[in-house]
């Protein structure tokens, strides 16, 4: 089968787009709520063609926040400490005065945590996580009732069947793809990263999806190439 990477258009997202910009406007602290694959980064992407955000995507430790956003802002400092760069960091944070997206951001350890919260007395942060439970987000947790949050649910069907239509007119996926919608849609659960690699899938390889067995297969085979990068 060969490799297809299919990078669909922005889709939906209409309410969501409109009260991250009213937020944006108003500067206040965002937590964007979501499973996997539902398109929390995909939103990010798209609202940074419009309003200057700055992204990152690297949070697991304290020290990859600072080496991430010292790249983005142009002021690397390794010859300092992991305190030392903090510290200027935050005031730069508090120059620039620009809204900061953690995306991705799970467990936070309490270094983290600290960090965060005196980033937020500094400029507005935004934080996309999949969890706002505190055994899911950790030490982060007890700052969470400052946010305004805002959760992303999974496509109905009209934006899934959007999505598809996007890929036929692209030329990217055969026009058979539209008689399957319904099946396809149900596979992904509305996800739309899900719905990307199923349509890739059926791109790549042959599926009959008017049979059950068939439409079994192939979300099978999606999670499979899924699981393979971890195998190897």
């Amino acid at each position: 089968m060969k490799e297809m990477n299919l990078s669909l258009p922005f889709i939906g997202r209409k309410k969501e787009i409109a009260q991250l910009g009213r937020l944006y406007t108003q500067r206040k602290p965002v937590l964007v709520l979501g499973q996997a694959g539902v398109g929390k980064s995909a939103l990010v992407a798209h609202l940074r063609e419009t309003l200057p955000l700055i992204l990152c995507s690297q949070s697991e430790t304290l020290g990859d926040i600072c080496n991430y956003l010292e790249a983005k802002l142009d002021s690397p400092a390794p010859h300092l400490s992991l305190v030392q760069r903090k510290n200027r960091l935050l005031q730069t944070l508090a120059e620039t005065r620009q809204t900061i997206v953690f995306d991705g951001l799970g467990w936070t350890t309490p270094k983290i945590s600290s960090f965060l919260e005196c980033a937020m007395e500094r400029t507005p942060i935004w934080i996309c996580a999949r969890s706002e439970r505190a055994r899911d987000i950790g030490h982060f947790w007890s700052l969470l009732a400052r946010f305004e949050k805002i959760e992303l649910r999974p496509f109905r069907f009209p934006e899934s069947r959007a999505l598809m239509n996007a890929a036929i007119e692209k030329g990217w996926v055969s026009p058979a793809v539209s008689s399957f919608a319904r099946q396809l849609h149900r596979l992904s659960g509305g996800l739309p990263r899900a719905l990307r690699e199923l349509l890739e899938q059926f791109t790549a390889g042959h599926y009959d999806l008017s049979h059950r067995a068939e439409r079994q297969l192939l979300e099978l085979d999606r999670r499979i190439k899924n699981l393979l990068p971890a195998v190897v």
